[in-house]
């Protein structure tokens, strides 16, 4: 299979630090080496942005948005599989209007729901806003900048694995349709939701925020909580949705090499990476 990995090394606007350092670091850790292993042909492009440009979140995730929208539009037009390597979950917006959400679900693994709003949020970190873009929320307005963005109806996303939800936030969720199976429930409620979506769309994309992973399997990032997912768990559960749906693309964002120390996270993000890749669309 051709695959197209788009690296985009910025966590918040910043390049190459925190969560912004993982894509680079999963290249250097041989992800492109596991994929070739396994048959794949690999094309690699980091995205980059002008640099005397002015950084600040918001702007210039929407910017990053705008390009990897492009790119991934243009990897599905050249038959490849896009595999995103990001810094932040925001990116996601991207991905999808790239492959056209009209016929696109989404599977969402997250330790965190990411679904709060400027009003919600406690933070004020975009990257938590990032499911509340793609479902039509908030930043509405700059969410329409991004080429081919629509939002995606409520019951076609599925979180996967979250359980570090705001108060708030949480509240969003319950007045939602948006489905949400809790590290627990994984093996008896995903072929529910796989059976339901799968009468309304015939792609699904992945995305694959590494601290959906429980902390004592790997630390990711410094977000990761502890209740998580096994590596075996979302093994299962890529296995259960390429089987019923094909996987349009793939994003496996919030790895920060500075708190992977064992290196266990890189090398479980490799493995998941690879074993999703088995079941791309494009295959």
């Amino acid at each position: 299979m051709e695959i197209q990995v788009l690296a985009v090394p910025y966590d918040s606007g910043n390049r190459g630090v925190r969560m912004g350092a993982g894509p680079e670091a999963l290249l250097k850790a041989g992800l492109e080496s596991a994929l070739r292993e396994k048959g794949h042909r690999v094309h690699t492009k980091i995205a980059e942005l002008p640099a005397n440009s002015w950084h600040a979140e918001i702007q210039t995730s929407f910017e990053l948005m705008r390009m990897l929208s492009s790119a991934v539009e243009g990897a599905v037009k050249s038959g490849r599989f896009p595999i995103v390597l990001a810094g932040n979950c925001n990116t996601a917006v991207g991905t999808i209007a790239g492959l056209g959400a009209q016929s696109t679900g989404v599977a969402w693994f997250d330790a965190h729901a990411d679904f709060n709003t400027p009003e919600t949020t406690a933070s004020g970190f975009l990257d938590g806003t990032a499911v509340a873009i793609i479902t039509g929320r908030c930043w509405t307005q700059l969410a329409a900048t991004v080429p081919g963005f629509e939002p995606v109806p409520d019951d076609r996303v599925c979180l996967i694995g979250a359980r570090d939800i705001d108060s708030l936030e949480g509240g969003l969720l319950d007045q939602s349709a948006v489905e949400v199976i809790a590290p627990r429930q994984l093996r008896s409620e995903l072929s529910r939701f796989l059976g339901s979506i799968k009468q309304r769309v015939q792609e699904i994309y992945v995305h694959l925020d590494l601290d959906v992973l429980d902390a004592e399997v790997a630390t990711a990032n410094k977000y990761a909580v502890a209740g998580g997912l096994s590596i075996d768990d979302v093994e299962y559960a890529l296995s259960r949705i390429g089987n019923e749906l094909s996987i349009a693309a793939l994003t496996l964002s919030a790895y920060d090499p500075g708190v992977d120390t064992d290196g266990a996270a890189a090398t479980a993000a490799i493995r998941l990476i690879c074993a999703a890749a088995r079941f791309a669309s494009r295959a």
